[in-house]
């Protein structure tokens, strides 16, 4: 039975309330990943929609952070 889901959104989830700090991290990182893990880009950076480029420019994560290449003319917006 084909599930008839479009996009990335699906009809099924659940909740989940963030307990601490390490948690919220472990999410963070979790949603900055995805689109690697589901091969629409090839490292975190390339994903447009993400909120990884504000971690960047805030210092709170390296551009090659999962193991992105890191290209010397490459700067954020």
């Amino acid at each position: 039975m084909q599930k008839q889901e479009r996009g990335i959104w699906q009809r099924r989830f659940w909740e989940h309330a963030i307990r601490d700090e390490v948690d919220f991290n472990q999410h963070v990182d979790y949603i900055h990943y995805n689109p690697v893990k589901h091969g629409y880009v090839l490292c975190v950076i390339d994903w447009p929609y993400s909120s990884f480029d504000k971690y960047v420019r805030q210092d709170i994560l390296l551009p090659n952070w999962a193991g992105g290449e890191i290209d010397d003319n490459m700067h954020l917006e």
